[in-house]
């Protein structure tokens, strides 16, 4: 059994025995898509090492009342001030290319009332998974970025390198060193020198060693 095997079992048995209302657990009962189950084993676990705050098939009521799921829900966190992804997996094959009329309007109206409830739309073509994963990759890290409501003040604006960077402080168990950062943002070690400064300069993280030159870094005690 693969990495993505005994994660994908574990997050999955977490949802189907946290799960309470009837119809979301009879779409989780039914299996997720080919191209949800592609997006998580080649983009997201890559990117992020688990399945922390997905859910699959997540219910939500629209404001014409009418019930939708979205494909991969981003729940970092809980309550009203965290930010709401929804990631959403365009398949193109036949039903794709020969949408009709009806179902592309409602599509429209889906996106657009998801817009109005304040969720933050992703959307992944299923051929950019396999031709694309690196991009793939880049986006997502951006849009938890941007999901993730880190900042202790909720008027105080991250950038999402910034607030992936804070996000990746409070994953790591001992104090962490920009080239580390930089591998895991997929940028330049002096950009993450340059982030990592503006970040402790903000009082947002402390330098764990170093004194001539920064080294290690760490949140505040």
């Amino acid at each position: 059994m693969t990495r993505f095997d005994t994660e994908y079992e574990r997050w999955m048995r977490v949802q189907l025995e946290t799960e309470k209302g009837s119809r979301r657990k009879e779409k989780l009962e039914a299996g997720l898509g080919h191209g949800s189950i592609e997006f998580l084993k080649r983009v997201w676990l890559p990117a992020f090492g688990n399945l922390d705050h997905l859910y699959a098939e997540w219910e939500v009521r629209d404001l014409n009342g009418k019930y939708r799921y979205i494909d991969l829900a981003y729940r970092p966190g809980s309550g009203s001030g965290f930010a709401k992804g929804a990631i959403e997996i365009q398949g193109y094959g036949p039903h794709a290319r020969d949408l009709d009329v009806r179902r592309f309007k409602d599509l429209c109206w889906r996106h657009s009332l998801l817009a109005l409830e304040e969720w933050t739309l992703l959307h992944i073509a299923y051929p950019s998974i396999h031709e694309e994963t690196e991009r793939c990759r880049q986006l997502v890290l951006a849009f938890a970025g941007k999901c993730t409501v880190l900042a202790p003040d909720p008027s105080e604006r991250l950038s999402w390198i910034e607030a992936e960077t804070l996000r990746f402080a409070r994953r790591s168990l001992i104090p962490f060193a920009a080239g580390q950062l930089a591998d895991h943002l997929r940028v330049s070690p002096q950009h993450a020198r340059r982030v990592l400064h503006t970040l402790v300069e903000r009082g947002s993280l402390a330098i764990a060693s170093g004194r001539l030159r920064y080294r290690t870094y760490k949140l505040p005690d």
